[in-house]
């Protein structure tokens, strides 16, 4: 098949413990959706939160990635290598006056209601013991999602002054993932559901630093028993080794894709690669 040479997807864990289904099935999908029309499919370790991070599990993570015969193109990145790059970020944002410090905790903002409200916008507040957050004033309420379709978020939610960097001296997810999408040339976004309101804010990010915008698929999570997203703190099981055809076999099906156990992972994800292509780029199949 012809390549769609400016497609580039990427798959993007955090390092805080091995990967577990759920992390496969975002792993799986965003690789398929990629391979499928012959794009680059980029992995990158998001330790910027470095109190979350473990030590060794990239390793972990990148070898259970090779067992999983998803295997990335180019080096992998590392947040926790970029923070200057951040910086420059936060800066370009406030030169534009679209930052203000925040002193709020945690406890005082969950005490005003679920949604924050801006009430440090007009303080003035120094960068002592404060937070950064985005001033927000043209939010984005709506987005087209490739297996969701149209997405209305909730108002209050979407025009949130959210937070680029933290009181402990850490950026958050929003400007980093969105900063490193930019410059990876990042064209389409495939993850797990769980972040698909969080997708406005991103999208609000991109206008101020490109001109263009990604693509978004939003896969359905995989849930316990309980009802609960499979993750790494509520102490979902570690993907294992031993039973990689099963694996893929389980997330193929849950992802909607007809898998054949006698084959060899290898051959797995290739069928898996031209079912996907099938069923959402028939013109390409």
């Amino acid at each position: 098949m012809v390549a769609t040479a400016d497609y580039c997807g990427r798959f993007a864990p955090t390092p805080s413990g091995p990967l577990h289904f759920g992390s496969l099935l975002a792993a799986l999908a965003s690789y398929l959706d990629a391979r499928a029309l012959g794009g680059r499919w980029l992995v990158r370790i998001e330790d910027i939160d470095e109190p979350r991070a473990v030590s060794g599990a990239d390793k972990v993570i990148l070898e259970q990635l090779k067992q999983h015969e998803l295997h990335w193109d180019g080096d992998v990145w590392y947040q926790s290598r970029r923070t200057n790059v951040y910086q420059a970020a936060l800066q370009r944002l406030t030169d534009q006056q679209l930052t203000y410090h925040c002193e709020c905790s945690r406890k005082q903002i969950k005490a005003l209601g679920p949604f924050y409200t801006g009430v440090c916008r007009d303080k003035n507040l120094r960068a002592k013991n404060t937070a950064v957050r985005f001033r927000n004033d043209h939010p984005i309420r709506s987005f087209e999602d490739g297996l969701l379709g149209h997405i209305d978020i909730e108002r209050e939610f979407a025009a949130e002054d959210f937070v680029l960097f933290r009181r402990d001296g850490l950026f958050t997810y929003q400007l980093a993932v969105v900063i490193d999408d930019i410059e990876q040339g990042i064209t389409d976004i495939v993850r797990g559901e769980d972040l698909l309101t969080a997708s406005s804010w991103q999208l609000n990010l991109w206008r101020y630093f490109t001109d263009r915008t990604p693509k978004f698929k939003h896969v359905p999570l995989a849930l316990d028993e309980h009802g609960n997203k499979l993750s790494k703190q509520n102490h979902a099981p570690a993907l294992d080794k031993d039973y990689v055809t099963a694996q893929l076999c389980a997330a193929m099906q849950f992802l909607g894709l007809r898998p054949d156990a006698n084959l060899a992972p290898a051959d797995l994800v290739a069928s898996a690669v031209t079912q996907w292509r099938a069923i959402y780029f028939p013109e390409r199949a």
